[in-house]
């Protein structure tokens, strides 16, 4: 519903001020709508005496609640619309209503529509009418309807024929995107639909999941996780899903964002959360961040899954919620707001879609070299568990904290350890190091620690570490380790 409106009057109760509703209203208005007015109703509760301080007050407080919003300085009128409340009698006539109305007048505008593309209408009535049909009213999104033509009611897979159509209780044979119309068929039960969408028939598809791009609500308290659960409004449907988030490459944080489209070439990385300034940014993300405040990517996005299937157009609004947080709350329930870029038709899109995108994770490993074997080559362990089997390992590139670079040629033993070759040769000092540490266990081995033993082993250096990174694509069933 919020994705048909061209202005918005946002209603307070000025003896009350903005209420979580109201905020979240303010939110929803953000997201899906360009003009505001502020109506601050109920001045009939004010003392007469105080009523003028106590409005430009609250107008005031308004004005700093919508400052950092795209509704500054919008608009702020203050009304009575039934003075005495809901038993008043109805000689009482209203206050500032026709001054209300004036701002209404003068705020007024035609938006620019087109009757191009398909037709696109969302319903929010369906009735009968005995002798006549039944009609279903709504606002057209997109495209255009004529008498005649044939619409589809895709949750139902039904396709009627427009009978007659009414616009404000007048017939009429057209009506183009931005329209109030009543559009009339025949042989359809109205108990079938109470809102949705109809359109041109085989233009809307079913989904069961989607790519979207997003950005958080910044009053939602909280973080975004993945595999968290969120209520997804679609048009007129709510349905539970299930998020992943994912960024760029962190090389590509300040990438141009990409408006409506989605790249399935490029790599994408996996996040724990949506990334904001509030997040607990992943200790890589610390560790690539020089400057000591965090690096947020310009573009973030999510696969949502659904637990029914959704039927919707393409670049549509998509809302993320949390509907079950109590309603007596002071707490915003709105958790994101996205563009579905790409919905996933097929119900075994995990085997056939999902694989085409590119989400991976960094895995990180650390062992320890055990001892130098000879010039060029170290044995290593620590790094697997006993039962790994090292040999899909075998060929990947690992770091030594010394410095030198090698590759996993094998296994070596039974309990996990790995021969590591290093094709440009130990380093002088490295070997040193490897002789003291390797001469330390065997005196420890003796058992006769003596206090020289303990000083000197204060002095010696740590051990040396083999650190092992590699990508692996979340997606891929071979779950195949890669390293650039």
């Amino acid at each position: 519903g919020a994705q048909i409106i061209d202005l918005m009057m946002l209603v307070i109760d000025v003896t009350k001020g903005m209420q979580t509703q109201s905020a979240e209203c303010l939110v929803i208005g953000q997201i899906a709508c360009q003009k505001m007015v502020v109506v601050l109703n109920k001045i009939d509760l004010l003392p007469e005496g105080k009523r003028q301080s106590a409005i430009e007050k609250m107008t005031k407080k308004m004005q700093k609640t919508l400052e950092n919003t795209k509704f500054c300085g919008c608009p702020i009128v203050a009304v009575a619309a039934k003075p005495g409340g809901p038993e008043a009698p109805e000689t009482e006539n209203p206050l500032g209503v026709s001054e209300l109305i004036e701002v209404l007048k003068s705020q007024a505008y035609l938006p620019s529509r087109d009757p191009s593309g398909h037709f696109l209408m969302a319903v929010d009535h369906c009735f009968s009418i005995k002798g006549q049909g039944t009609v279903m009213t709504g606002t057209l999104l997109s495209g255009s309807v004529s008498l005649g033509d044939n619409v589809e009611i895709p949750a139902l897979k039904v396709t009627k024929k427009v009978k007659s159509m009414q616009m404000f209780h007048t017939p009429v044979t057209y009506a183009m995107q931005g329209d109030r119309v009543g559009i009339c068929v025949t042989q359809f039960d109205p108990k079938l639909l109470e809102r949705g969408l109809i359109c041109t028939p085989e233009s809307l598809h079913t989904i069961h999941a989607a790519i979207i791009s997003l950005k958080k609500i910044q009053y939602f308290r909280g973080a975004l996780q993945t595999k968290a659960k969120f209520h997804i409004t679609v048009g007129h449907e709510t349905v539970m899903g299930r998020v992943m988030f994912f960024s760029p490459a962190p090389a590509n944080f300040n990438d141009e964002i990409q408006e409506n489209v989605f790249d399935f070439e490029k790599d994408y990385l996996y996040q724990e959360e949506y990334l904001s300034k509030d997040s607990n940014s992943s200790e890589e993300n610390k560790e690539n961040d020089q400057t000591g405040g965090v690096q947020l990517p310009r573009q973030q996005w999510a696969l949502l899954e659904f637990e029914k299937p959704v039927t919707c157009p393409k670049l549509c609004l998509v809302i993320g919620s949390k509907l079950d947080t109590d309603i007596h709350a002071n707490t915003c329930r709105l958790a994101f707001h996205g563009v579905l870029l790409q919905g996933m038709e097929d119900k075994n899109y995990m085997e056939t879609f999902l694989p085409k995108l590119k989400v991976y994770k960094l895995k990180h490993k650390e062992g320890q070299v055990e001892r130098v074997m000879d010039d060029y080559s170290v044995i290593g362990r620590s790094l697997f568990k006993k039962e790994t089997n090292i040999q899909i390992f075998v060929g990947l590139k690992v770091k030594l904290s010394t410095g030198e670079d090698g590759i996993i040629d094998g296994g070596f033993g039974q309990s996990g350890k790995f021969k590591i070759r290093i094709p440009d040769g130990l380093k002088p000092d490295t070997k040193m190091l490897l002789a003291v540490v390797s001469k330390k266990k065997s005196k420890a081995g003796k058992g006769d620690t003596t206090k020289e033993d303990e000083s000197s082993k204060n002095d010696s250096a740590q051990p040396i570490t083999i650190s092992l990174l590699f990508k692996r694509y979340v997606f891929d069933t071979q779950k195949k380790m890669i390293q650039s």
